[in-house]
């Protein structure tokens, strides 16, 4: 009986061994933020660890390329790039590799959405203001869901992938707004007499961070519905493009404290700033990406990182 029961065991270690094989062999790799840096003459997309180590140019090629936004699995990489005369929205495989372009008028500031079937954009396409757009990720169908008078940019999808926060200067100013994603139910939340923009929603949807213009640009945190608006970097020099870190627990953002525009990182309570970059050139807009926190997308599963269970 006690030899059968070693046996029992013996195989039940085998199983869970070869079981775990997998997940060891495929350990998910370290938390990425892409960026744009000015270092090679022109504007290209980097990547680099989430702790500022082994940086490298992944668009590298004779054109200005911006604006980068992962898609929601982390294979591929939304861009604006500047080619032929004329700015478009690109796509490429995460290592740089396989660019195509995807629009065919003036479209910028691509925002992936978080289930993956959708890219809100600005463009000028409709008239001479910018307005939201959204189309699907190999450029079809696209529509407008802005429309007036006034400028609205720098889209920002919620987590659930139900609203999207956006800029527009529809008041005379700069102010963050919301709206659900068919562009319904359009709201101010900041209502400041101060230019607000860039803003970045949290990953558990209950805040969202933002640029604030005053005696200088500073960075920012409220609420999701506007409220709790609170200073996070409170520093004489400017401070913008706050990008949150996956797991909720930093937030990347761009300064020129040490001076020319450098990425950094920083707790959520503004705590704990570190420079990750340091070039010659200018490094801007970080987007953060950590396969550890992948959202499946609907009716699949993947499995979580150091978690050893399923999600549907």
């Amino acid at each position: 009986m006690h030899r059968k029961c070693n046996l029992a065991h013996l195989i039940l270690a085998n199983v869970v061994a070869l079981s775990l094989m997998p997940l060891v062999a495929g350990a998910a790799p370290p938390a990425q933020i892409a960026f744009v840096s000015e270092r090679d003459g022109l504007r290209q997309i980097y990547v680099m660890d989430g702790d500022g180590g082994n940086q490298r140019n992944i668009t590298n090629n004779d054109f200005h390329n911006w604006d980068p936004s992962w898609s929601p699995d982390g294979e591929r990489i939304a861009f604006t790039s500047k080619r032929a005369r004329n700015v478009e929205i690109h796509v490429m495989d995460a290592d740089g590799s396989n660019q195509q372009n995807l629009t065919n008028r003036f479209d910028f500031l691509p925002a992936w959405s978080p289930g993956g079937q959708h890219i809100a954009f600005v463009s000028m396409r409709g008239g001479r203001n910018r307005e939201i757009y959204v189309m699907g990720t190999h450029g079809g169908n696209p529509r407008r869901i802005t429309n007036n008078d006034f400028d609205d940019w720098n889209p920002s999808w919620s987590p659930d992938g139900k609203h999207i926060a956006f800029t527009s200067s529809r008041t005379g100013h700069l102010e963050i707004y919301v709206m659900d994603a068919d562009g319904d139910n359009q709201r101010n939340l900041t209502n400041n007499p101060r230019h607000d923009d860039e803003p970045s929603w949290s990953p558990d949807g209950k805040r969202i961070a933002f640029a604030r213009e005053g005696k200088n640009r500073e960075i920012y945190v409220m609420d999701a519905d506007g409220g709790n608006q609170q200073n996070l970097t409170n520093n004489p020099r400017r401070d913008s493009h706050p990008s949150w870190s996956p797991d909720g627990k930093r937030i990347a953002f761009v300064s020129n404290r040490d001076g020319n525009r450098e990425i950094y990182v920083m707790d959520t309570d503004g705590g704990n700033p570190q420079r990750l970059t340091n070039s010659r050139r200018n490094d801007i807009n970080p987007a953060w990406f950590d396969s550890a926190y992948v959202v499946a997308p609907t009716g699949k599963k993947f499995t979580m990182w150091g978690w050893f269970k399923q999600v549907d």
